[in-house]
Order: structure tokens, then sequence, then C-alpha cells
């Protein structure tokens, strides 16, 4: 090996995030490996993230296979965040992001998803944890359940439906499509998380209960009172239940909500001690990137997916925890 693998940094129901270094240089960098015969997904985003270069995604380092305690691992390596996530920095506001800094971070991620959606790219699992920040500001990571919307580009078959429900669009969640208007989706859910500390959907107690909401409902979630008008109209562009009248990432990026936030970091002051967010559903548990997400598939009707995926099925491998967290999953097609 090239590099010395330290401590890990998060972990998902198969592949582990570590932090290493170079055996070269004084460079850190994060690892993410998995058993090499479970890998074809994380080879699956090793070939996407290596075709990405943005300052608005983390860096691509490269890959290799390895020896270790006589298993052989695939290893993706990653620029690496000291800072953490954005549901971490969340935290460090005291709970919930005052509105310039929302700004500052939508801007960011809202660039990052113009890039990717420009190179017909949808990533499918926007979320707080799905974002890291640093000294210069937001970057979009996990391509774990991202795919190429140019069908021509496709590996195989059609690729079955991902992400973490609570961020779920609602075609996502009848299972019909999934493209860039659901990452822009996403976004408007993360924009939720950041002013309120809080899950996009509330008064929800089981996935299927959930899912039947996001679905078929007729809802959008709750736009914070307390937001100025610019960001509540820039939250109704996201959140449009018809994912043709969801504004694109380029149409975002000229909306008065962003066109006046500043571009540094040092702009911006912390506020009070870190807190701890409330535990709603829509959490994972102690992972500073989501390692998997739940892959969904299309069952006869709307309804009897939506009951399927509630059920105890040992197929489906999904858990809903005692502290009402989401554990996200992910199973590969057979």
């Amino acid at each position: 090996m090239d590099w010395t693998r330290g401590h890990i940094i998060g972990h998902g129901s198969s592949a582990a995030v570590s932090v290493a270094k170079s055996s070269f240089s004084d460079e850190v960098f994060a690892v993410k490996s998995v058993e090499l015969s479970k890998s074809q997904l994380l080879q699956k985003e090793q070939k996407i993230l290596s075709q990405l270069s943005s300052s608005y995604i983390v860096s691509y380092k490269g890959y290799d296979v390895t020896k270790e305690n006589n298993k052989l691992l695939f290893n993706l390596m990653m620029e690496y965040m000291p800072d953490g996530t954005l549901s971490d920095e969340i935290q460090k506001q005291g709970g919930q992001m005052n509105e310039p800094l929302i700004g500052y971070y939508t801007k960011q991620i809202v660039q990052g998803l113009e890039y990717l959606h420009s190179r017909s790219i949808a990533h499918c699992d926007m979320k707080g944890q799905n974002i890291l920040v640093g000294k210069t500001g937001a970057k979009i990571a996990d391509f774990g359940c991202a795919r190429w919307i140019d069908p021509t580009e496709r590996d195989g078959d059609a690729e079955p439906i991902g992400g973490t429900p609570m961020f779920m669009a609602p075609e996502v969640a009848r299972g019909e499509e999934q493209g860039c208007p659901a990452d822009i989706w996403g976004l408007g859910c993360t924009i939720i998380e950041m002013a309120t500390g809080g899950s996009p959907w509330t008064n929800v107690s089981t996935a299927a209960s959930l899912l039947y909401k996001i679905a078929f409902s007729g809802q959008s979630p709750v736009i914070p009172k307390f937001l100025s008008l610019q960001a509540k109209d820039f939250l109704n562009k996201c959140l449009r239940r018809d994912s043709k009248e969801r504004w694109t990432a380029k149409q975002l990026l000229k909306h008065p909500f962003l066109e006046s936030n500043s571009t540094t970091i040092q702009d911006f002051e912390t506020s009070s001690p870190t807190s701890i967010l409330d535990q709603d559903i829509w959490n994972s548990v102690e992972e500073s990137e989501t390692m998997n997400s739940t892959i969904l598939q299309t069952f006869s009707s709307p309804l009897q997916r939506v009951r399927e995926l509630g059920s105890d099925s040992a197929e489906w491998n999904w858990r809903w925890n005692d502290d009402h967290r989401w554990i996200t999953v992910r199973r590969s097609n057979q």
C-alpha cells in the first residue's frame, strides 16, 4: 500500500470511510472501502466521481485494491473534509442556521447541482449528510445513488430507484422516475433542514406512512414562516410536487435569494455552541457520509409498493430502529 489507513470517520451497512495518509507525502485524504466481492456499487460510484472536476464537488483521488485482514478491499480515495457534513454544521450553529448562511451554502450546492446536471448526472440522494463543508464552503459528496440520466451512458438495465425516503420527491416515492428534478426537491428539503434543524416532514412514525404521505397526500413540506419572502419563494420553486414545474439548477442560480449572497465563509459569524439535533427519522446513525441509501423497486401498484416497504420483509433489509431514525440501506440488483 502507498498509504496508511487511519481511524474510521463514517460507516454504513457495508462500506466504511477512513481517514488515510500518503506514504510519500503529508497528504491526508478519505478512503471509502468495501470487500471487493461486494463492491459493484462502490465501483459505479468511482466511475462517476472520476469524471467530475468542480469546486463544488468533493475531489476524486483515485482507487485501488488492497488485502487487509485476509480480505480483498476495493478502496475509493477522495478529498478529506475535516469539518464534517452540513448536518454537523447545523449543530455547530445551535441547531439551525441564520438565513444569510443558508443562502451561502445553498448557492454552492446549486452550483454543484448545475455542474452535475449539465453533465447528465443526477445525484439522487440530496441531504445535509451528503454535503461536506470546509474553509471554502460546501461540496456535494457521496455518489452511491448517483446515476447517468442519458440512456446511452447507462450500464445495462434501468437502475432501481434509490435515496433517503425523508428527502425523496413525490415521483420517486411513487416509483415513477428519478432525475434532476428530484435533486431540486431534495435541495428544498435540505434548506428546511438548515433553517429548522428538523426534518422536512413531521408527524410520521413509520416508513409506510411517510412514503404514502410523500407520494399521494398532495402536500409539500411546510416552508418555515420566519424565512424572508425571497427565501420562501426560492423554496416554493424547489418543492413543487409536479417535477416538470420545478425550477432547474440553472434557473435557481438567477433567483434573487442567491444573487446577493456573500462569497466567503469569513463573512459569517457562528452563533451559539453545538447543540443536539432533534432525533428525527431522517437522520442516519453515526455516519459522516451516508454510505448506503434505500433502493426501492416498482411493484404492480404504487400502494402495494409502499405497503411492501413498510413490512418486515427480510429481502428489503431496511430497519426502523428504536429511536426512530433512518438507517439507510441498499441492495444490489440480483
